[in-house]
């Protein structure tokens, strides 16, 4: 096989890794909090939004230490422990207990870190400048793929349930463990690319040392503000609003099945995103910023269409759900579709993200993507810790804002990313 050819191999066998893990995760974030709800347990006093509020807040502290471990161990050995790590904090649902839910909260906090960045190291290292912008795309394709898998799962299992029993929830959850241990062992299969580039950091200290000279460069401060608004919305989308679904009682006595059928449809927008804006390179005369636009667009007319679809109190309603009446007729079709728009709109934001820091600090891709995921994690710390006690207008608003103010600091960065690749022949998607 060519250089170019396990190169390309290795990002496919990174992408089904990822697939198999975030099935397990993802489906988990979607649906722990409606668990929770249902949860039959005097001892048990545990929040999932504030699971995900420690969870990205030690993913962001944790990335400040990434580098440094992605360095000295390696990025395949980073990917197998950190999926571990992920994998034990799925196996606790099935029997779980307070303290071992928040202490599963900060260790997954941990892993994450080291294993974004390793993944972003291992797209770098395997990528050209020709090749990351379609490399991105198929990564974010096959990731998102975990979405469809994931949530047509818990539509089926699911399915009719008022309320989930603790055999439900314990079924759902071994499955899900055993799937997310599939794709740690999938990470052996990866293979240093031939030739190898030879690393621009010394040492693990020379790594953290680089992840904070980045973090204030021009580059990246016009990019953590799209970077943050990335984890406002992935905090949306993957937890607040699967739970606004399964609470209103207007959608029927199914509303907790539609949580599934939620994530498919974002899965659905997601992968269709990568595809068309990564993997088929549709864009590369036109830069990066029709496809952020386009995304923000996207985003705007979901937020409305929910802002008027879904009740406000719908984040807060307790396991009975709302009764609360929408600004309309509440209608589950308008709901799907929303999620479409979500999944398709964060893609457009991610792939781009993914492939302008792979090329602007491509000699230093593992402290640029432990920057790029501390910026984001902790935005998305911040969006589960206020997701306890906003009501959903409010949420919308702040997406709003920062969807804004994201994308224009983006674009100014794609046109100084547009003089680069002037002088590196540099094809952009």
């Amino acid at each position: 096989m060519s250089p170019e050819g396990k190169r390309l191999l290795n990002i496919v066998i990174l992408g089904f890794g990822f697939m198999f893990m975030f099935t397990a995760f993802q489906t988990c974030g979607n649906i722990e909090q409606t668990v929770i709800k249902s949860f039959n347990s005097t001892e048990f006093h545990g929040s999932g939004y504030t699971s995900m509020a420690i969870i990205y807040g030690v993913f962001s502290a944790s990335n400040l230490i990434a580098p440094s471990v992605v360095t000295v161990i390696g990025p395949q050995l980073s990917m197998f422990f950190s999926g571990l790590l992920y994998s034990g904090y799925i196996a606790m649902f099935i029997y779980p207990y307070t303290w071992s839910f928040y202490t599963a909260s900060v260790l997954v906090g941990i892993g994450a870190a080291v294993l974004w960045t390793a993944q972003g190291n291992v797209l770098a290292i395997n990528s050209t400048d020709s090749t990351i912008g379609r490399n991105s795309g198929i990564f974010w394709a096959l990731l998102q793929f975990s979405l469809f898998f994931g949530n047509l799962y818990i539509y089926c299992a699911w399915h009719g349930h008022v309320h989930i029993t603790d055999k439900d929830r314990q079924t759902v959850f071994i499955s899900l463990t055993v799937i997310s241990l599939v794709g740690c062992f999938l990470f052996f299969l990866i293979r240093k690319p031939d030739p190898e580039p030879s690393p621009s950091e010394a040492s693990g200290v020379a790594a953290a040392v680089q992840a904070c000279k980045i973090s204030v460069t021009k580059e990246m401060l016009l990019l953590s503000i799209s970077i943050g608004y990335t984890g406002l919305e992935l905090t949306f989308y993957s937890g607040v609003y699967g739970t606004c679904i399964g609470a209103m009682t207007r959608f029927g006595k199914d509303a907790k099945s539609l949580i599934g059928i939620s994530g498919i449809c974002i899965g659905v927008g997601e992968i269709l995103g990568g595809g068309v804006f990564g993997m088929l390179n549709k864009c590369n005369r036109f830069g990066r910023n029709p496809v952020v636009l386009l995304g923000l667009i996207t985003h705007f007319i979901a937020f409305y269409l929910i802002f008027l679809n879904i009740a406000s109190d719908a984040p807060l309603a307790p396991e009975a759900g709302t009764e609360l009446q929408a600004y309309i007729t509440p209608s589950v079709s308008v709901a799907l579709l929303c999620s479409f728009l979500l999944g398709l709109g964060d893609s457009c934001f991610n792939t781009q993200l993914l492939s302008i820091i792979g090329f602007m600090f491509r000699d230093n891709s593992a402290p640029a993507f432990a920057v790029f995921k501390f910026i984001q994690s902790i935005m998305a710390a911040l969006a589960f810790f206020y997701s306890n006690y906003l009501l959903l207008h409010w949420q919308l608003l702040i997406l709003v804002l920062a969807g804004f103010l994201g994308s224009m600091t983006f674009f100014v960065a794609e046109w100084v990313a547009e003089s680069n690749r002037r002088e590196s022949d540099y094809d952009s998607i």
